[in-house]
C-alpha cells in the first residue's frame, strides 16, 4: 500500500478544510438534484406483467405488497449458471434490513431478473441473500424498463391498480447505493481501478480484468479477488 505524504496537524487541518469546502459544494449540488428528482413527472407503466415468486405468481401491483412505492433493481440474466459480477457486488451491498426499513417509509424493495425463478433461488441460497426477488422471465418487463439485457434501477408508485414510473437510472447512477463502494471512495486507495485519478504508486486493476460474468465456481474465487471494482463495470 502506498501511503499518503506525512504532514503536521495544522497542515492536515488546512488540507482537510479545503477538501471539506469542496465536499459541501457537492452536498449542496446533490441536494439540488434531489429536489429536481422529487419533482419529476411520472408516466404510466404497463401493469399486466406477471412475475414468478417463491410465493407463486404475482402481478406488478402485487409486488408493491400493499405499499405506495416500489423500488426495483433489475439483476442481469447472463444465462444458465452464469451471474453478473456487478449485480452480485451490488446485491452484496444491500443490507438484509433494507426491506424492513424501507417498508417503514411505505416503500417495497424488490430484485427482479429475467433469470428463471429456480436459478434466482439457487443463487440467493448460495450467496446467503434474504432479499425479496422475482423472475420476469417470459415478460417484457426488462424491455419496458429500458434495462433490456442489462441492469437498471426503477422507482414505481401506484394509484389503486394504476402503476406509474417516477425514476430510473443505470450504470454509475446506481453505484452510490452500494455502501462499500461509497466507503472505498473515502480511502486513500479508492476502489483500485485504473480509471480513477489516484496518487502515483497506488495499485490499480485494469477495469477489463474485473468480473463481468461469474460461473457458480467463480463465486468463491475470482469474485472475491476482484470484488472492489465490480460495481463500476455495471455488468
Amino acid at each position: 500500500m502506498t501511503l499518503p505524504p506525512i504532514v503536521d496537524a495544522p497542515a492536515w487541518e488546512r488540507a482537510r478544510a479545503d477538501l471539506l469546502a469542496a465536499e459541501k459544494d457537492l452536498t449542496h449540488a446533490r441536494d439540488a438534484v434531489a429536489a429536481r428528482r422529487r419533482r419529476l413527472p411520472m408516466t404510466p407503466f404497463p401493469s399486466h406483467h406477471v412475475f414468478a415468486t417463491p410465493a407463486g405468481p404475482r402481478s406488478l401491483v402485487e409486488l408493491f405488497a400493499g405499499r405506495g412505492t416500489l423500488a426495483v433493481y433489475q439483476f442481469m440474466d447472463r444465462g444458465p449458471d452464469h451471474y453478473c459480477g456487478g449485480c452480485t457486488w451490488f446485491t452484496d451491498n444491500v443490507p438484509a434490513s433494507a426491506p424492513r426499513l424501507l417498508a417503514e417509509h411505505d416503500v417495497t424493495w424488490m430484485h427482479v431478473s429475467d433469470m428463471p425463478l429456480a436459478q434466482i433461488e439457487h443463487y440467493w441460497r448460495e450467496r446467503g441473500w434474504t432479499l425479496p426477488a422475482a423472475s420476469s422471465r417470459g415478460t417484457s418487463f426488462s424491455a419496458d424498463t429500458g434495462a433490456g439485457e442489462g441492469f437498471g434501477f426503477s422507482v414505481f408508485v401506484r394509484d389503486g391498480e394504476a402503476v406509474y414510473r417516477t425514476y430510473a437510472t443505470s450504470g454509475r447512477g446506481i453505484e452510490h447505493l452500494a455502501f462499500v463502494t461509497s466507503l472505498l471512495d473515502l480511502t486513500p486507495t479508492g476502489r483500485g481501478e485504473d480509471w480513477e485519478d489516484s496518487p502515483e504508486g497506488v495499485a490499480q486493476v485494469p477495469s477489463a480484468m474485473l468480473p463481468n460474468v461469474l460461473t457458480t465456481a467463480d463465486v468463491a474465487t475470482s469474485f472475491g479477488r476482484f470484488r472492489r471494482g465490480a460495481t463500476s463495470t455495471g455488468g
